[in-house]
């Protein structure tokens, strides 16, 4: 599953950041950046899926 930050829409809240560390964190800008671009095993995809809808601006998109 990729996993894709829209920084048009991201304004920094940081959810992603508290829900999967592991795959987003914040630049010196204030925005979330993706870490790693996607999500394998059954535990990472059900992570991002669970932080995905955590972020306010919907900023968060997920493909297969």
């Amino acid at each position: 599953m990729k996993v894709a930050v829209d920084l048009g829409l991201c304004q920094g809240y940081g959810n992603c950041v508290s829900a999967a560390p592991d795959f987003f964190d914040l630049d010196d800008s204030g925005q979330a950046v993706v870490l790693q671009a996607a999500a394998e095993t059954d535990e990472e995809i059900a992570l991002v899926r669970a932080a995905a809808p955590m972020c306010p601006m919907g900023a968060i998109s997920l493909n297969d």
